[in-house]
């Protein structure tokens, strides 16, 4: 499939603020330019976005700030916190540690958390955000902001896509030609965008494993009090948690949060008592373990041994992906998790098969299992939220298939409930429970994609350093290379446990990343048959004899076009200059049009609401009686409603006396006049002023909307609306080229894709509008 942007030549506008606003990426304003005429009384500027359009980060105070960081804890906390419940019986496979190497292993949990979550994760990455979205999936999106990296972007959604990239002048010459190489070469391109999803991926697969993880680690403390439990048992109670807590998630992650932060305080005050007691009861000199000499000395002792072991140090930093994907704060409640429990193994070395709870004081055990088992919910969440969070990019991204979204809070903006995914996680973890049986084994099949998404992080971490950031590179260099080395020591020892179980978990993450692969290269096959068959004039499509009459272009074969009675509403799937391809089709099968006619484009923004002056944006077209129009919504609002009808019959007939009157004063007309907007404030209306043509312009052969007077226009427009209202609505449908049967993977993906597209939800059917005013146009296009 060709890719347009091979052939698109960067232009950088002036700068502004020390980057350039614009560039020239998107194929639609390069074909723009190319044409010197536009429509007569139609604002180029007109499908802008505005500033309150694009996703903008949220930014909180006072209480507001206080009461998310207390939500954060209940959500994110838990993860890395409930590590002690199986990091060291993953760690210690071949049976109890001596004194020395558990002192070598615990050096080795405090300085990699140290060094990756600490300094990596805390000071760098989460500065990495795209807008207040953290993941790697965020990361690439921040990146195609500065750089020409997007394969290519959905006609209906270019206009939202705000560019930031810097003047090349600007650069350092290694960071020109590497972002150079990058923009040029397509095969980077696509390597890149498929290692962030690849990342993405890796997360939703830890999203199957760690509520599994954490719920059987906490249930198998009751092995410590009644050692005969059966195993079945044990599954059991812990897939009875799982559908629990699974259950609850439509309540969103405020509620959520906010029930789990106490139980996390809890888990807190609870590790650090019992690391207190062991401490000074058993022995204190596992202090020592802050000294890194001791895990030099593990290696130099172990060797190999060490190696493998690595495998099981990673579980104490799992629950860092969450912590980027859901973008909260992180304690260094580790480190204190790690060496309580190591002063009661030096000790009983015995122990270490199930440490947290043999560390707990005399007469402390259930509660310690109570409140650890909720902990473990607690872990959970934090890959469930980001699983949620995550898709929640991925969709608007267009990589998946839409689905059913449920904005869970009308603060937070981005705090989302996936019903789909919330139920697939839960049969996922379910049979994952009951496959694997033990933490031992799941942590065989968990540390491999957490390691391989830190890896990634780094990386792309790297790139916006130098890119975005524009950090000289004989910084970034040494950074990239001390991290990336000391995780792929913890990736190579990582992967041994793949014939283990890890497998599982690889397999299921390049599935799922297949998955978003390849709806992502049918919509591009889509859109890219869409671009072509995109008119870029009404004069392509229609033009006027000499007595005034409309026909279609001698191109589709020049009948003229009957207009009947009606208001017709046409829903505009891409917006901007370009003709609508539902009008498109409607003319050319029925040579007809509505003697009133709107083409309406619908913009979702996340926010909840849109306030009532700030959701219409309304121009005329070179047609008589013929306008454009925008509705902004947020995602508590509805656009298609029953009264849908009236709402656009009101704002044209405003828009029509505005218009009015600007024609009567041609000299000064405010910047409510063309085009109309109800976001403009009084004070802007007397402040900002245009100057207007003194002579009627003309578009091709189509008569000016500027010789019709005020009341003509308006009395076509009550005439049609009092006549009958009809909404038109297009209906693609796509079927795979015959030229690409002879390419089998082609020909196999084009059929993945439209098998997806067809079950996904009809279009119709989500409309609130009545069904006996509603018009379905088909059409065919090949892919």
């Amino acid at each position: 499939m060709e890719d347009p942007k091979d052939h698109i030549t960067i232009v950088e506008a002036e700068p502004q603020g020390g980057y350039s606003k614009s560039r020239g990426l998107h194929l639609r304003k390069v074909l723009s330019r190319s044409h010197s005429e536009v429509e007569s009384g139609y604002d180029d500027n007109f499908d802008a976005p505005r500033a309150g359009d694009h996703h903008k980060k949220q930014i909180y105070h006072g209480w507001p700030l206080f009461l998310l960081a207390y939500q954060s804890a209940g959500v994110i906390y838990g993860d890395i916190g409930t590590s002690p419940l199986y990091v060291f019986s993953s760690t210690f496979l071949h049976g109890p540690p001596n004194y020395l190497d558990l002192v070598g292993a615990l050096s080795l949990i405090i300085w990699t958390l140290i060094l990756i979550v600490c300094i990596k994760y805390v000071l760098i990455v989460l500065n990495a955000d795209n807008e207040g979205q953290g993941g790697t999936f965020a990361m690439y999106s921040l990146l195609t902001r500065y750089a020409n990296i997007s394969t290519m972007s959905d006609p209906g959604k270019e206009n939202m896509i705000r560019i930031e990239r810097h003047l090349t002048s600007d650069l350092k010459p290694a960071t020109k030609n590497l972002r150079n190489m990058m923009e040029r070469n397509k095969t980077l391109r696509r390597l890149l965008s498929f290692v962030a999803i690849f990342g993405v991926s890796l997360i939703i697969s830890d999203g199957v494993i760690t509520p599994a993880q954490s719920v059987l680690g906490a249930i198998q403390g009751l092995e410590v009090v009644k050692p005969d439990i059966s195993q079945g048992t044990i599954i059991g109670i812990t897939c009875a948690i799982l559908v629990f807590l699974f259950a609850i998630q439509p309540l969103g992650v405020a509620r959520i949060g906010g029930a789990f932060a106490p139980i996390i305080m809890i888990w807190l005050f609870l590790n650090a008592a019992f690391g207190i007691f062991n401490l000074v009861k058993h022995d204190h000199s596992v202090l020592k373990a802050f000294n890194p000499y001791h895990a030099g000395l593990y290696f130099v002792r172990n060797k190999t041994e060490a190696w493998r072991s690595l495998g099981g140090i990673l579980l104490s930093f799992t629950g860092v992906e969450a912590l980027f994907a859901d973008l909260g704060a992180f304690s260094k409640r580790s480190v204190c998790f790690s060496w309580s429990e190591a002063a009661y193994i030096s000790v009983d070395p015995e122990a270490y098969s199930n440490p947290f709870f043999k560390a707990a004081p005399p007469g402390t055990f259930w509660p310690s299992l109570i409140i650890s088992i909720l902990a473990a919910i607690v872990a959970s969440q934090a890959l469930i939220t980001s699983t949620f969070q995550l898709l929640f990019q991925v969709v608007n991204m267009s990589y998946f298939p839409p689905i059913s979204m449920k904005h869970t809070s009308r603060t937070h903006h981005t705090q989302v409930y996936i019903p789909m995914a919330n139920w697939l996680l839960m049969i996922g973890t379910i049979v994952v429970t009951a496959a694997f049986k033990n933490t031992t084994k799941l942590g065989n099949a968990y540390g491999v994609c957490v390691i391989l998404d830190t890896i990634i992080t780094t990386t792309l971490v790297s790139l916006v350093a130098l890119i975005v950031w524009r950090i000289k590179w004989y910084f970034v260099a040494p950074l990239w290379l001390i991290f990336a080395t000391f995780e792929g020591l913890y990736l190579s020892s990582a992967l041994t446990k793949v014939p283990d179980g890890a497998w599982f978990t690889l397999v299921m993450a390049f599935c799922i990343a297949g998955i978003f692969c390849t709806w992502r290269y049918g919509k591009e096959a889509q859109w890219l048959v869409e671009r072509k068959g995109q008119l870029l004039r009404l004069s392509k499509l229609v033009q006027s004899d000499e007595m005034g009459a409309l026909h279609l272009s001698d191109v589709y074969g020049g009948g003229e076009l009957t207009k009947t009675k009606g208001l017709g509403v046409f829903f505009d799937k891409s917006g901007g200059e370009f003709v609508p391809v539902v009008y498109e089709e409607f003319l050319r099968k029925f040579e007809a049009q509505p003697e009133c006619q709107v083409f309406l484009h619908l913009r979702a923004l996340t926010i909840p609401n849109v306030p009532a002056e700030d959701r219409f944006d309304i121009t005329k077209t070179g047609l008589p009686n013929c306008y454009r129009m925008v509705i902004r919504y947020g995602y508590d609002d509805s656009p298609v409603i029953p009264q849908l009808g009236l709402v656009v019959y009101d704002e044209v007939r405003k828009y029509i006396i505005h218009d009015g009157a600007a024609q009567q004063n041609p000299a000064t007309t405010t910047c409510m006049d063309l085009p109309v907007s109800s976001s403009t404030s009084s004070a802007e209306k007397e402040n900002k002023t245009f100057t207007q043509p003194s002579t009627p312009t003309t578009f091709g052969s189509i008569s000016s909307p500027s010789f019709q007077t005020t009341a003509t226009r308006l009395a076509a427009l009550d005439n049609a609306y009092k006549t009958q209202v009809l909404f038109i609505v297009g209906k693609l449908q796509l079927r795979h080229n015959e030229a690409s049967k002879y390419n089998i993977i082609k020909r196999t993906l084009l059929l993945a894709f439209l098998w997806m597209r067809e079950s996904t939800m009809e279009k119709v059917t989500s409309m609130k509008v009545s069904m006996d005013k509603l018009v379905e146009c088909g059409f065919i296009r090949e892919i």
